[in-house]
């Protein structure tokens, strides 16, 4: 129980990190070796603690958003209404948390910032992580042998840097672009009260 204790409270806290974390793959490979895990129950409880490290995530981002200017919220609003109104963009979105090779870190931070559904995007997180994760420690064993520096290569990746300098420019630019300029002249014949409802959500 010890080492599923540890494997677990590792998989949970590489997943709490916003940016240059190791794949969980890549750990749970490792794991599988280092600690001589069923393969599995790993993967299971794998997926489940990632799903719940990034929903901590997401909800601390949305702590964060809270300490943001009334205008700053109302922006990511306008984001969000950008980003997910409308059925077919929605699912896009839900697609996007289940089966996307970006890095997903960023994606829940950006979630919690635009005060997204996040128990439909872990769901989704969670699903396309338990087939990803299965595929890998599945493929693990014919690669044994270079398991030892898995991790390393994984972090030190040049495309993998790249790709988590890029997704936190994308953060970044979630907050300072002018959403609600682009909303507005996206939907100009659209009511104002209609679109300040559309920023305001329920509850506020």
């Amino acid at each position: 129980m010890q080492d599923w204790a540890l494997a677990l409270g590792l998989v949970f806290a590489v997943n709490l990190l916003p940016a240059f974390g190791p794949p969980t793959w890549a750990v749970l490979i490792s794991l599988k070796f280092s600690l001589d895990l069923d393969a599995v129950p790993l993967v299971l409880a794998g997926a489940v603690a990632a799903a719940l490290g990034r929903l901590c995530l997401a909800y601390g981002a949305r702590h964060f958003r809270g300490r943001l200017s009334h205008e700053r919220q109302e922006n990511l609003d306008a984001a969000k209404e950008l980003v997910t109104g409308g059925r077919g963009r929605a699912l896009a979105g839900i697609g996007l948390f289940a089966v996307s090779p970006l890095p997903s870190a960023q994606l829940f931070v950006a979630a919690g910032l635009v005060n997204a559904p996040l128990p439909t995007l872990t769901a989704a997180f969670f699903a396309g992580r338990l087939v990803s994760y299965s595929l890998y420690v599945g493929a693990a064993s014919a690669a044994a042998a270079s398991l030892g520096s898995l991790v390393t290569d994984s972090l030190t990746s040049p495309i993998g840097i790249a790709l988590q300098l890029m997704m936190l420019a994308f953060v970044v630019a979630l907050v300072r672009i002018d959403w609600v300029g682009l909303l507005n002249r996206r939907s100009p014949s659209r009511p104002a009260a209609d679109r300040e409802a559309a920023l305001a959500g329920p509850g506020r």
